[in-house]
């Protein structure tokens, strides 16, 4: 979990999903490296669309941002659920997508993101023991 310096923004890992979106993060220093540029945007609440944005999947998801890994290269994303709590915007990290290939999504992957963008999360503060 990472949280932003005034406290008001979370990122955080879906437990079902962490092991396979952390080490897709962890596999190397591209990866790493790519990944604290993305979780800046979105702790410093930076606008950077090539990074990260909500993209258009359907009208009634609108909860549901990605974070965009090498562009025009791999092309991965890892899709993240948006939700707030009072004044905190948390961000979690749910579904990894690797090599997206076409500007529209397979009937399995629209059905995962769909469920991802309907589920309700419990935040577990992890204390590192």
């Amino acid at each position: 979990m990472r949280i932003s310096a005034d406290g008001k923004t979370i990122i955080a890992v879906d437990s079902l999903t962490s092991e396979e979106i952390l080490s897709y993060i962890r596999q190397d220093q591209r990866h790493k490296d790519k990944f604290k540029d993305i979780a800046s945007v979105v702790l410093e609440r930076l606008n950077n669309r090539h990074l990260y944005r909500r993209e258009k999947i359907s009208q009634k998801i609108k909860n549901v941002t990605a974070m965009r890994f090498f562009v025009g290269q791999e092309n991965d994303r890892i899709y993240c659920q948006e939700m707030s709590e009072g004044d905190k915007k948390i961000v979690v990290l749910g579904i990894l997508l690797l090599h997206k290939t076409s500007e529209t999504l397979s009937s399995r992957e629209l059905k995962e993101i769909t469920t991802l963008s309907s589920f309700k999360y419990e935040l577990e503060r992890n204390t590192g023991k």
